[in-house]
């Protein structure tokens, strides 16, 4: 008899428990939400973060607090989120760059995969293919054709080792089959091709979009397969003749690993109401970003064949973890 009442007990506690976490999900949010931006202020995926969430939190009834946490490539940034409570509290603006963890270090403090539960995507955008004046190249044409006549003497710059912008010039590398330098800086890449000290850089065109009307840049193509609304007249690096040189950047929300499916659902459903608003299209649409709305499922199957084949490029293109 004893041992019957303590599973009954235990059963009740357990239902107890479940339903009181049903209850707090359905109520979610009750306070602001902390959005751990992984990279600097006024980058791509921190731009596009804060349009889109700043809908979101009115759509909800409650603020988010984006706190930038730049540092080792994002992994500090992500760090963060994967050691977070996984209650919906704290989450993390992911994008393209997730992967650069993986492809710079061999031991990371989380699993990209694992860790974190996809919530929803926000959108995509091209790279824009920029080269110096000083170059001379007006077309990728001229470029590859410079590059094949003296191999390892051009070079391309960017946001360093695995990142989105490293990557997109090693598939373009590998796609016109040129030799070509890659250069990684910290800070200040295309300040570096504007001066002509390096030759071109692949880039996101949301942190491009304030730099392409300097006119010390030749914007010579987008890396997606259709141009982009906001540079009509800029031809696509398929047009170029590379198919094999497309590459995009995406940027979306995550959370911690074993959030509850009803915290990540509401989360999902107020992102996909936002990005339906005519405002937030027409401020991604300024930046180049075009919105894209996926289920939870089809984003988190995005998420995971994005990250295999970056970690493949690293591998096609030789990149070695730097620790």
């Amino acid at each position: 008899m004893n041992r019957t009442r303590a599973v009954c007990g235990m059963i009740a506690a357990a239902v107890l428990l479940v339903t009181g976490l049903s209850a707090s999900a359905q109520q979610f949010p009750t306070r602001p939400m902390r959005v751990i931006s992984p990279y600097p202020a006024g980058s791509a995926s921190d731009t596009t973060g804060r349009i889109v969430l700043d809908q979101v939190a009115q759509i909800l009834g409650q603020s988010f607090v984006v706190e930038p946490q730049p540092g080792a490539g994002g992994v500090v940034g992500f760090a963060t989120v994967a050691k977070a409570s996984p209650d919906g509290y704290t989450l993390v603006t992911s994008s393209s760059s997730m992967a650069n963890g993986k492809v710079l270090h061999t031991r990371l403090p989380y699993d990209p995969v694992r860790d974190f539960t996809p919530v929803a995507m926000f959108g995509t955008q091209p790279n824009v293919l920029v080269a110096s004046k000083q170059s001379g190249f007006t077309t990728v044409a001229d470029l590859v054709k410079a590059a094949k006549a003296k191999p390892g003497t051009l070079t391309f710059a960017s946001a360093g080792i695995g990142s989105t912008s490293h990557m997109a010039g090693e598939r373009f590398k590998l796609a016109a089959k040129i030799d070509v330098r890659h250069i990684p800086f910290r800070e200040g890449a295309i300040t570096e091709v504007m001066a002509g000290r390096i030759d071109f850089y692949f880039l996101p065109l949301a942190a491009a979009a304030s730099v392409l009307g300097s006119g010390k840049l030749n914007i010579l193509a987008v890396s997606t397969a259709k141009r982009s609304p906001l540079l009509p007249d800029v031809p696509t690096i398929v047009e170029a003749g590379y198919p094999e040189g497309q590459s995009s950047f995406w940027v979306g929300l995550s959370a911690p690993a074993k959030t509850p499916a009803a915290v990540v659902n509401k989360l999902h459903d107020a992102v996909e109401q936002a990005l339906q608003k005519p405002e937030v299209k027409d401020k991604l649409g300024r930046i180049g970003v075009e919105p894209e709305l996926m289920s939870v499922d089809a984003f988190a199957k995005f998420f995971k064949q994005d990250y295999d084949a970056t970690l493949q490029l690293a591998k096609d293109a030789h990149i070695e973890p730097t620790d």
